[in-house]
């Protein structure tokens, strides 16, 4: 029986060698993720470590905890407004474009191996969605970003394509174990999942933004697990009503981003944090979970499988879905194309056949290791180079330091004196409810000649006096709201962007 100091140490250990790998990715130009897979690996039963672990439902169960705290902490640091206008070529591109990946990519597996349709179209919906950690690992090391709205098009896709992967992926196994059952019964099963998934967690990250600020705790600590809390209660709910929970947690944590609410800035760190520890986790297990005697002997299917993935179904999907946008130029397109990385997620889908007993599930399981190795390998060391050829690469801003809250600001005016009146809409609100835009600092409130501090939680008073530092169209909503009714010539209601 194992200590609990040795196992804490061993998990210690691990955790610093990935933290510490995360630097190394930098210099190397790989994603991160690729050294954790790498760093399990070698603590794997076929490494030097020699840690023996092959549960395939303990990594599932691990997979589908972190998936759901990482979907929800991207569609935290997702922008509506850089999101709205290109929302339907993503929706596109995370729908109908994972479809026609995993068909083309079934079809080709179905000809050269020795599966059945079926199971050649499952281990083509597992590889079928990208992953976007990846891609912006990479372009950051590089120090380069994307011209247009490439960057949030690649974000929004891969943050909203998993839902659909998966829903394949659940749907061909039921359809192998009940050979019986008709494959029409899956569309009514989608519309159901994606209809209810997209209510829900629109629903429940407004309930969110509601519930953070009139809750009301004494210690902010308290705050990340109310969150927690909250993730946890969208995605169980979601999926018990028959939703899919996973793009419940995306658009929730979207939804919520783009509301105001007590300890905000604070609130996206920490479930940033939270998402890194999850990968680790993730990739750490799934790196012990192969076996990487196993990945030679597939190594020659797995090197077609990319080749098709990559050349074939990958453009061909994407150049068809966005054919109806004639203001894309080609090289957006191809850059598209190419940024289509595997990571986590088809590993962990991966762990979904072995569970069930499906045939070749082993098989399938490294092939997929392999695909996503590759993918990553190749694909993520050549973007900057791709970027570069078709003339879309442009350099990554470095804006200089300036305090935490004043970052991503465009444009100041000078700090500008603005009483609270009595019964402008203001008084006896939280400053978290004036749903204040993004471009305001609200730097001292002076009440009663004492200065201080203001916080989400802070509740407004006729005769406090706000020194605020704001572009000039939001500081002209806000002054809306610190003025009475009768003299307000603006919208008290601000333009920040949140969604309907």
């Amino acid at each position: 029986m194992i200590l609990i100091e040795h196992l804490l140490l061993g998990v210690a250990v691990l955790l610093l060698l990935s933290v510490i790998s995360s630097k190394a990715s930098t210099q190397l130009g790989v994603p991160a993720l690729v050294l954790f897979l790498a760093i399990g690996m070698l603590a794997g039963s076929d490494g030097p470590g020699g840690i023996y672990f092959d549960n395939p439902w303990q990594a599932q169960s691990l997979g589908a905890v972190a998936m759901i705290f990482i979907l929800f902490s991207g569609g935290l640091d997702t922008k509506w407004n850089e999101v709205k206008p290109i929302l339907l070529r993503g929706a596109i591109l995370s729908t109908l474009g994972v479809i026609l990946t995993a068909v083309i990519v079934g079809y080709a597996a179905y000809y050269v191996l020795d599966f059945s349709m079926l199971e050649a179209m499952l281990l083509a919906a597992i590889i079928s969605s990208t992953d976007a950690a990846a891609v912006f690992s990479i372009l950051r090391s590089r120090q380069i970003s994307l011209k247009g709205d490439l960057r949030p098009l690649l974000e929004l896709e891969s943050g909203s394509n998993d839902p659909m992967a998966i829903f394949l992926t659940t749907s061909l196994i039921s359809l192998i174990l009940n050979p019986s059952t008709s494959p029409m019964t899956l569309i009514p099963m989608f519309a159901q999942q994606m209809a209810l998934g997209a209510v829900f967690g629109i629903l429940f990250g407004k309930t969110m933004a509601y519930f953070i600020n009139r809750i009301r705790l004494d210690y902010q600590g308290l705050y990340p697990i109310l969150t927690i809390s909250l993730v946890l209660i969208t995605y169980g709910i979601t999926s018990i009503l028959g939703g899919n929970g996973f793009l419940a947690v995306y658009l929730a944590g979207l939804t919520l981003a783009n509301h105001s609410f007590i300890h905000k800035r604070s609130l996206m760190h920490y479930h940033d944090s939270l998402a890194w520890l999850m990968q680790i986790a993730m990739f750490l297990t799934l790196g012990l979970l192969v076996f990487p005697s196993r990945l030679i002997p597939v190594a020659g299917i797995g090197l077609f499988i990319c080749f098709v993935l990559m050349f074939m179904a990958r453009p061909f999907s994407v150049l068809l879905c966005l054919l109806p946008f004639r203001e894309m130029s080609l090289q957006e397109r191809v850059m598209i194309s190419w940024v289509g990385l595997k990571g986590s997620v088809p590993i962990i889908l991966a762990t979904f056949p072995l569970i069930s007993g499906i045939n070749k599930a082993d098989m399938i399981f490294n092939v997929v290791f392999f695909v996503v190795l590759t993918s990553v390998l190749v694909q993520g060391s050549t973007i900057p180079f791709v970027a570069r050829r078709l003339g879309l690469e442009m350099p990554l801003e470095c804006p200089a330091k300036v305090p935490e809250k004043l970052q991503d600001m465009d444009s100041w005016d000078a700090l500008v004196m603005l009483p609270v009146s009595p019964g402008s809409p203001a008084v006896g609100k939280q400053t978290a409810d004036l749903n204040i835009p993004e471009d305001t600092w609200i730097a001292v409130l002076r009440r009663d000649g004492h200065p201080m501090r203001p916080s989400g939680s802070t509740v407004l008073k006729a005769g406090d006096r706000l020194t605020v530092q704001s572009s000039a169209k939001s500081l002209e909503l806000l002054r809306a709201l610190t003025e009475k009714r009768e003299d307000s010539k603006a919208s008290p209601q601000s333009d920040d962007g949140d969604l309907p």
